[in-house]
């Protein structure tokens, strides 16, 4: 009877203290909510009203602001600002532009910097760690403070001669728009700490087996890294969508304009907020159809990678 007791009361005890505890650990994750909510709304809001205003009259913008209404589908709604968006601007050549030198840039940085990062982590080399050191200490140089040598450079490089009677030169062309930016420091950096933490047993055994390096590289190193890609996929497509001082500077011609430079082009033309908002919403899609397309990878590349120190 005293061990059917003994063993009544210890499990009865530890039952108390959870129904103890539970107040407490509720209101904590009661408060974590609530503050999750109020950062998801800091965010959100501001997309969330640029969509509403995108499909409002300028007067029905204004006159919403005052109320919640700017953030929800009330009024007169209609899709002439998107009309006006294809009409007013050469929006579908901006987009075209866009889209062609994101995806060039996304696949010469992930193929080089990649190859690169493979290099420094895997391999064994005289001044390897001198190099490594070398492009960790460009990402404190901001980018705005090469733009003019790197304008400088472009204006000077030689011409490609297709033929003995057509030349291309740099400026205002779309490669001036893309091989300046294909290597990345941050992204070199990005691959050498996910392929530093690649299992090294791997490339021995593949060695042992009569593969190259090249091989190690791409039938192992490349379908165990999907997170880092697609954590670089993302980064270099935010910094070639976003990009307008450099094609502000290089780009005359409207037939080469990215969206950027199209919308500062859109919106010098009289245009009202709502055809702004209109744009905007439009080029903000393919971003975050990207994010949401890459998104598992990306945290998990978050996680996992050398970024949390």
């Amino acid at each position: 009877m005293a061990n059917q007791q003994s063993t009544l009361q210890h499990t009865i005890q530890p039952a108390t203290s959870r129904r103890s505890l539970l107040p407490h650990n509720f209101g904590s994750l009661l408060a974590q909510y609530g503050v999750n909510l109020l950062l998801a709304a800091f965010f959100i809001f501001p997309l969330l009203f640029m969509v509403m205003s995108s499909f409002k009259p300028n007067d029905l913008i204004f006159s919403d602001l005052r109320s919640l209404r700017a953030f929800a589908p009330v009024g007169d709604l209609s899709l002439v600002n998107y009309q006006a968006v294809f009409t007013r601007s050469s929006f579908p050549r901006f987009l075209f532009n866009s889209l062609l030198i994101s995806a060039i840039t996304i696949i010469l940085s992930l193929i080089v910097n990649s190859m690169v990062a493979y290099a420094l982590a895997r391999l064994k080399w005289r001044g390897q760690a001198l190099l490594l050191s070398v492009i960790v200490a460009t990402l404190i140089i901001p980018g705005e403070t090469v733009i003019m040598p790197l304008l400088l450079l472009v204006s000077r490089l030689p011409f490609f001669s297709l033929s003995e009677g057509f030349k291309i030169g740099w400026l205002n062309t779309y490669h001036v728009q893309i091989i300046p930016f294909i290597t990345s420091a941050f992204s070199i950096f990005l691959f050498y700490q996910f392929f530093r933490d690649i299992p090294r047993e791997l490339d021995e055994a593949a060695l042992v087996d009569g593969a190259s390096r090249f091989q190690i590289y791409r039938k192992i190193i490349v379908p165990m890294s999907g997170p880092v890609f697609a954590t670089v996929t993302i980064l270099t497509f935010l910094g070639t969508w976003n990009a307008f001082l450099w094609p502000t500077m290089v780009i005359q011609s409207e037939q080469l304009r990215p969206v950027m430079v199209g919308m500062q082009y859109f919106f010098q033309q009289d245009t009202e907020w709502g055809e702004v908002m209109a744009y905007a919403t439009l080029i903000t899609i393919p971003v975050l159809l990207l994010f949401l397309f890459f998104q598992g990878a990306f945290v998990k590349s978050i996680a996992s990678s050398g970024i949390k120190g």
